[in-house]
């Protein structure tokens, strides 16, 4: 699985930045796709094999991975994540 088009995020139910980095997602208003782990061995890995990292949220903008919620809030407050979410929305 490629996350070439749009935004990826890999969740989990009870994960509260889960919850944040949705959040932050849809008070930017952008589509995103959810991929949820947490009762899921297979989606786990995979998460794990393109992140190169095994805590949740992991999310993809555009194809390039961003990190988790704190990396996200990071380039949001350095006015860095607008710009990777217009590329995404002209996509």
């Amino acid at each position: 699985m490629t996350h070439s088009d749009g935004i990826v995020m890999y969740s989990g139910e009870n994960c509260s930045y889960c919850v944040r980095a949705r959040r932050l997602l849809e008070k930017k208003g952008v589509a995103f796709r959810e991929i949820k782990v947490d009762q899921s061995p297979e989606l786990r890995a995979e998460m794990e094999r393109l992140s190169q990292r095994r805590t949740i949220p992991q999310i993809f903008i555009h194809g390039r991975h961003i990190g988790g919620f704190d990396d996200m809030a990071a380039l949001d407050s350095a006015g860095e994540l607008d710009k990777l979410l217009v590329v995404t929305q002209r996509a």
